[in-house]
C-alpha cells in the first residue's frame, strides 16, 4: 500500500489541465475536469506509451501514438486500438492540497 502523495495545492491544476506524479515508481496523471480531480495511470494499455501528452476531449484522453481513448473519470476504454482499461486511482483534497495514492495492493 502506498501513502497519500501530495500532487499540488488546490487551484494549481486548472480546469482542463493535468500533472503527472511518480508514486512508488508508477506514473499517475492527475486531471482537473470541471473542478473535480481524477487520476489514472499514465500508460496506454495498447502499447505502453504515456497518455498525459495526449489531447483531452471532454472527460476523455486520446493516446498520441495510436489514437486509443480512455475515460479519465473511470479509466474505461472508449476507442480502440486499446481494449483494456487504464488503472484509476483515488484522489482526495486534504488541508488544501490534492493527494493521490496507488491502492492496487491494499
Amino acid at each position: 500500500m502506498s501513502d497519500w502523495i501530495t500532487v499540488a495545492k488546490v487551484g494549481e491544476i486548472a480546469p482542463g489541465a493535468h500533472c503527472v506524479v511518480d508514486v512508488d515508481g508508477v506514473y499517475i496523471a492527475v486531471f482537473n475536469i470541471g473542478g473535480e480531480h481524477y487520476a489514472i495511470e499514465d500508460v496506454c494499455t495498447h502499447d505502453g506509451g504515456e497518455l498525459a501528452g495526449g489531447c483531452v476531449i471532454g472527460d476523455e484522453i486520446e493516446c498520441v501514438r495510436h489514437g486509443a481513448r480512455f475515460n479519465i473519470r473511470t479509466g474505461a476504454v472508449t476507442a480502440p486500438p486499446a481494449y483494456e482499461p487504464v488503472a484509476k486511482f483515488p484522489v482526495r483534497i486534504e488541508n488544501g492540497v490534492v493527494q493521490v495514492r496507488d491502492n492496487r495492493w491494499d
